[in-house]
């Protein structure tokens, strides 16, 4: 079957070659059928050589780089292919009844071969012509495709570098929150130590996904924010406001918990009344925004982010490094700190 499939094509391919040469003897002359018959006996030889020819060019021992010796090796060849269409025309003629039988044989056929010469010498280069630039096309888009392969993959790598890095900072501040409450509330540090298993568990089980749905990454965010308010107790306020059409689109894992814990440490700890932090994200044309503010001291950000924002940034632009994300710190007229993200939105199973 497959073989049907390939031969199919190349057979339409020279029989409208030959309605091609045989439309200029068709107008005004009778017999029509006759002009077609016989230029379909002189190209359809053609069709049945042209698969040799690209056989034996496909094997040649000569690189495509020695082009002075291939061309001297196909020269040699499309002599021997001159006689070689010379018969097989001859018999695909006879057989199709434009020709005679006893015509086949002698020197006849040597003579047709040397006055056809040029035009079979010419036909000859143009099937080796269209297949190398057909094989170099080829390689070409073989080699853009293994390239693209190994830019993904090491994209994929850079990525799974910076969470690894997020990953040992993430659990080092979660002890640290613990361990201060070991020996003042051993009940609540115990409950504390609960949610870190589920953060634990929940981070392996997306350790090796680049990208997870917004409502993991929100349920991963609730359990730190439960140890946080057994820590802060009422004085720490959250605000989250996910929008529906949202809650399924992807993000890198790990994404809320750094800016959250930001907004904690650097906003909202050095107030003895606490403070909020809200977290929004919505839908705004094709690009999935998410803010997280904060009514805290604020600061000035630029030059001195910490290990949790600024591996966040570059995971950010690093998912998408044709530019289209944006990642964003300033401070809030109001008071306080705003980190906003951008990036396209991309649905699971979109």
């Amino acid at each position: 079957m497959k073989n049907v499939l390939r031969i199919l094509p190349a057979a339409g391919l020279w029989t409208a070659v030959a309605l091609v040469f045989a439309l200029p003897k068709l107008s005004g002359q009778p017999g029509w059928g006759g002009i077609i018959v016989a230029s379909l006996a002189q190209w359809w030889p053609w069709g049945v050589l042209a698969t040799l020819i690209t056989a034996i060019d496909d094997r040649l021992p000569i690189s495509s780089q020695h082009r002075v010796r291939r061309f001297t090796a196909h020269l040699g060849l499309g002599l021997i292919f001159t006689v070689l269409y010379a018969y097989l025309a001859a018999y695909v003629a006879a057989a199709m009844g434009v020709a005679a039988w006893p015509q086949i044989g002698g020197t006849t056929l040597l003579m047709a071969a040397w006055r056809e010469m040029f035009w079979s010498l010419l036909v000859y280069g143009l099937i080796v012509g269209v297949w190398e630039t057909y094989r170099h096309q080829q390689r070409y888009a073989a080699a853009e495709l293994r390239m693209e392969r190994l830019e993904r993959s090491f994209a994929a790598a850079r990525l799974n570098s910076l969470r690894m890095q997020l990953d040992p900072h993430f659990l080092f501040n979660a002890l640290n929150t613990i361990s201060s409450q070991v020996e003042r509330e051993p009940r609540l540090a115990r409950t504390m130590i609960e949610h870190l298993g589920d953060l634990l568990r929940l981070s392996l089980a997306s350790h090796n996904q680049l990208t997870i749905p917004l409502q993991e990454e929100v349920a991963f965010l609730d359990h730190y924010l439960a140890i946080q308010k057994i820590r802060f107790g009422s004085s720490l306020r959250v605000e989250t406001n996910i929008a529906p059409d949202v809650r399924q689109a992807l993000v890198p894992g790990m994404l809320l918990q750094p800016l959250v814990e930001n907004a904690i440490r650097h906003g909202l700890s050095p107030r003895a009344g606490g403070g909020t932090v809200i977290l929004s994200a919505q839908r705004i044309e094709d690009k999935l925004h998410i803010n997280v503010l904060d009514d805290g001291v604020g600061g000035d950000f630029r030059g001195a982010e910490g290990v949790g924002l600024s591996v966040t940034r570059q995971r950010v632009a690093g998912l998408h490094p044709d530019g289209s994300t944006h990642f964003s710190i300033r401070s809030r007229p109001e008071g306080g700190t705003a980190v906003e993200i951008s990036l396209p939105l991309q649905l699971v199973n979109a």
